[in-house]
């Protein structure tokens, strides 16, 4: 080992030994470092041999490369790393010397590598961490200055944390710094104000970013919640706020953000109880209760109104014990004290009114809400005619969601309850004028009208409602019997005397009080206007017969029947038909036989059965049998496939009752001629069973043979059955047997057309 003097100059290495020993073991990279000194590989294994050696050689080491390779980023990196690993953990106070080393290591690599963004990043980190704020601020400058502006943000991350130790005015004019590289950190520069307590500046900050429309969160937030904290803060900082208007800001939020206003009238009222000015409060409040469009915005201002109550007057009632305790007396705070009960108890009366009014501000068309402020003032008619009044001059027919023409029937009826029934008429009067969204609600306000005037017994002024109402307008050109009673683009008024719901109220009111030819001149005017339901025809007719106007009263059924035709005339020709034989019975029989045959003409099969009957009944009992005979004949081809069977079994009752029972032969033979198989195969049964009692054997047995092609023996066991019994008690064994192979032969033919059967066969 020899010791060997470092050649050349090596600057700032007094704390380093002055030689450096070499070993046997250095001298291979000691003669390869003096053929190569600006080779750098040959110096990184050098000192990657001198990694365990004492760390004074191993600088030494890096110095002698420094200084034959200044500009090296590599050698400059590993260099100060190594530096910094040295004295890492130590206190830079106690050991200043050691740290300052290192800065001046940090500030010669600076001089050719002021581009490199990690050494001034390490170099100012490392500065962070010693008492040397100036220094460090303007390092941080001096690397700003160094770099491109693209490697700004790497420095200012950096800058930013130093900022937040530092702290004070030294922070908040850096803050203003980066500010002017990237505008949208604002966020992180007012939290930085607020932990300093500068609230107004803060304010005034957060304030040109909510005015800002382009602006956009780095943290997310909407522009609303940006403005939301705006708010929160002057409130709660308010005695702090110098610069801004906080009651112009919050009231601009009021304007723009209309789902929060109740929240917003509360922060502009806490605002004003901040500062102590607790009127300002009330008429915020005030204000607020009736200016907001929502129930939940009126909850949340209503309450806090009544919390700011309850909390004044608790703490004036807490003052007044103990004025009473030290016998001390102040009339204006008593007076004060009962003014805000009195206050607070006016309050709480007022919420249904306030909440009915919020209601209205959202629809003023909403009848519903209108009716219940009129049950609101129940006891103050004044208030009930002011309310009907506003309500039927504010909600539009045409908009209104509830029955609009309630409003005017109930206003009108509160002047009928009270005895000032000239009030009434009146407003029933303007009533009918409206342009309802409806004629049916037109008609139901005139029928309301006269309903007034019949509970009054003023029957004459009743008559004379309902014969204006009905009255036909004058349409230019139009024929009125042309009007469409649905047709919207025309007014209630020109379309209001086809409403039948009007005429039926007024034929009831001719009838109740008015002389038959009034009547009847009211239910001709419905004919005519062809508006009439086969309720009304009845009706109609009903009243004529009640009078003895008998034959009116058959022309009625007929102009029904020809207004409405099938299947609606089936149930007036049942009407029709009945009350004509209940006045005439027989007396008139070719009449009767031709309003039956009028009937039937045209009549579908399914109304058929009903007037056959009725029409057979007729003749039995005024008429000829053969006649009834006959009528049932044809109901047998005109009812429909499901009345077919009934109607047969109804032919042969009445034919059997008549003429006996061979006189129905023909009509079994017809029967299962035209029956569809299930139910021929019953007549047929009862055709045998007839002839059996006849004693008529072998006709019987002929028609089990003709009804066996019905019946597969599968399916048509009690057929089967009955025909087995039959010949057991009738029969011998040939007619027996004949049975047999009738049976088989119907049962084979089946099989065979049986797609099933017929593969099985096959098989």
């Amino acid at each position: 080992m020899v010791a060997a003097t470092i050649p050349g100059e090596v600057r700032d290495t007094s704390h380093f030994a002055d030689t450096l020993l070499i070993t046997d073991d250095d001298v291979p990279y000691e003669e390869e470092i003096l053929r190569n000194p600006n080779t750098l590989r040959c110096w990184l294994r050098y000192i990657e041999h001198k990694k365990d050696a004492p760390k004074n050689q191993l600088f030494l080491v890096y110095e002698r490369c420094l200084k034959q390779l200044p500009g090296s980023y590599k050698i400059w990196k590993k260099y100060l790393d190594l530096r910094r690993a040295q004295i890492k953990g130590l206190n830079p106070i106690q050991h200043a010397d050691l740290f300052e080393a290192v800065n001046e290591c940090y500030e010669r690599s600076l001089v050719l590598l002021n581009k490199m963004p990690r050494i001034w990043l390490d170099y100012c980190a490392f500065l962070m961490k010693q008492p040397h704020i100036t220094r460090t601020r303007r390092t941080f400058d001096k690397a700003l200055r160094s770099l491109p502006l693209t490697q700004h943000e790497r420095v200012w991350t950096l800058y930013l944390e130093f900022a937040k130790e530092v702290g004070g005015e030294t922070a908040n004019k850096l803050y203003k710094r980066y500010l002017k590289l990237d505008p949208s950190h604002v966020e992180a520069y007012i939290d930085h104000l607020l932990s300093l307590e500068h609230y107004d500046e803060a304010a005034i900050k957060l304030a040109s970013v909510v005015n800002d429309d382009k602006f956009k969160s780095v943290r997310g937030k909407s522009h609303y919640q940006l403005w939301q904290d705006l708010c929160d803060l002057v409130v709660k900082y308010s005695e702090d706020i110098k610069t801004l208007k906080v009651e112009a800001i919050i009231r601009s939020g009021i304007r723009r953000f209309t789902d929060q206003v109740g929240m917003l009238y509360c922060l502009l009222a806490m605002y004003w109880i901040k500062l102590g000015l607790l009127d300002k409060a009330r008429d915020v409040y005030e204000e607020g209760i009736t200016t907001v469009m929502t129930v939940r915005d009126f909850t949340a201002v209503f309450d806090a109104y009544a919390e700011f109550e309850e909390e004044v007057i608790t703490s004036k009632m807490e003052l007044a014990a103990e004025r009473e305790e030290s016998g001390d007396v102040d009339k204006e705070e008593d007076l004060d004290l009962d003014m805000r009960l009195l206050r607070f108890e006016r309050l709480m009366d007022r919420r249904p009114f306030l909440v009915n009014d919020v209601l209205l501000r959202q629809n003023p068309n909403n009848v519903l809400e209108w009716e219940k402020r009129v049950s609101l003032w129940k006891d103050d008619k004044a208030k009930v005619v002011e309310t009907y009044t506003d309500a039927v001059q504010t909600v539009n027919p045409r908009k209104a969601p509830g029955k609009f023409h309630t409003l005017w029937i109930h206003f009108a009826k509160f002047y009928e309850d009270g005895g000032d029934l000239e009030s009434a008429r009146s407003i029933f009067e303007k009533a009918v004028k409206v342009p309802f969204a409806s004629v049916n609600d037109l008609a139901e306000v005139w029928c309301e009208y006269a309903e007034m005037e019949t509970r009054h017994e003023s029957f004459d002024n009743a008559l004379d409602v309902m014969g204006r109402a009905t009255v036909i307008p004058r349409l230019g050109n139009v024929n009125p019997h042309n009007v469409n009673f649905h047709d919207e683009t025309i007014s209630p008024q020109q379309r209001v005397f086809k409403s039948l719901k009007l005429w039926g109220f007024y034929v009831d009111l001719e009838e109740s009080v008015g002389t038959v030819e009034s009547t009847k001149a009211v239910y001709d005017k419905i004919m005519d206007l062809r508006i009439a339901n086969p309720q009304i025809i009845v009706n109609y007719a009903t009243f004529l017969e009640e009078n003895e106007y008998y034959e009116d009263s058959f022309k009625v059924y007929e102009r029904g029947i020809d207004l409405f035709g099938w299947p609606i005339a089936f149930e007036l020709w049942n009407i029709y038909l009945e009350r004509f034989l209940r006045r005439y019975g027989g007396t008139k029989l070719e009449r009767t036989r031709d309003l039956f045959e009028k009937s039937l003409d045209g009549c579908p099969p399914k109304y058929a059965k009903p007037l056959y009957l009725m029409y057979g009944k007729l003749e039995e009992e005024h008429g000829l049998a053969r006649h009834a005979m006959r009528i049932y004949d044809r109901a047998t081809r005109a009812v429909s496939d499901e009345d077919r069977l009934e109607m047969f079994n109804f032919y042969i009752a009445k034919a059997s009752a008549s003429f006996g029972v061979t006189a129905t032969r023909d009509i079994y033979e017809k029967a299962i001629e035209v029956l569809p198989d299930r139910d021929a195969r019953t007549m047929c049964l009862k055709y045998a069973d007839i002839e059996t009692k006849l004693g008529e054997i072998d006709r019987a047995r002929a028609v089990y043979g003709h009804a066996a092609q019905f019946a597969d023996p599968r399916s048509a066991e009690s057929f089967w059955q009955k025909w087995h019994d039959f010949e057991v008690k009738h029969g011998n064994e040939d007619t027996f047997k004949e049975m047999l192979r009738i049976k088989r032969s119907v049962g084979y033919s089946v099989y065979a057309h049986n797609p099933i059967s017929t593969e099985i066969k096959t098989a």
